[in-house]
């Protein structure tokens, strides 16, 4: 099975850099898989976790926004924010729910007649709240307050 070069960068650091057999990509126009020889693509990512398949096993990281460009033999991810999966705990959890709730909140203050920047800051606000759930940790969220 041919493999493509995967790149994963934060601003931070460097996080992978890997030959993958496929990497799961959180899109925000929906999930998808990338492996060697797809069609070029660029997408902009929604919070969620990517998970790549290499030789090695797979290895799964929390993404917050940023885009991934994917070329026949390769994906690069450029997220605003990662972390390998076993580097969130439920303190760095709970204050990136924290800061999707405040968003929210100002968003609704700010744009009280435009519901689509107050959708989409609802809409981070799901999806962070759905990665609690994915990778185990407490959401501690019953509504968007």
């Amino acid at each position: 099975m041919a493999n493509l070069q995967f790149d994963l960068v934060s601003p931070e650091r460097r996080l992978a850099s890997v030959e993958a057999s496929e990497v799961q990509i959180p899109g925000s126009d929906g999930d998808m898989t990338a492996m060697a020889d797809h069609a070029p693509t660029i997408t902009t990512l929604r919070p969620g976790v990517l998970r790549v398949t290499h030789g090695g096993g797979s290895d799964e990281y929390v993404v917050f926004g940023g885009f991934a460009e994917i070329t026949a033999d390769s994906v690069s991810v450029l997220a605003e924010q990662a972390l390998p999966k076993s580097e969130v705990t439920q303190e760095i959890y709970d204050r990136m729910v924290e800061e999707a709730k405040e968003a929210y909140g100002k968003a609704k203050e700010v744009f009280k007649n435009e519901p689509g920047p107050v959708d989409d800051a609802a809409k981070l606000l799901s999806d962070m709240v759905a990665i609690g759930g994915h990778i185990g940790l407490d959401p501690k969220q019953s509504n968007f307050g």
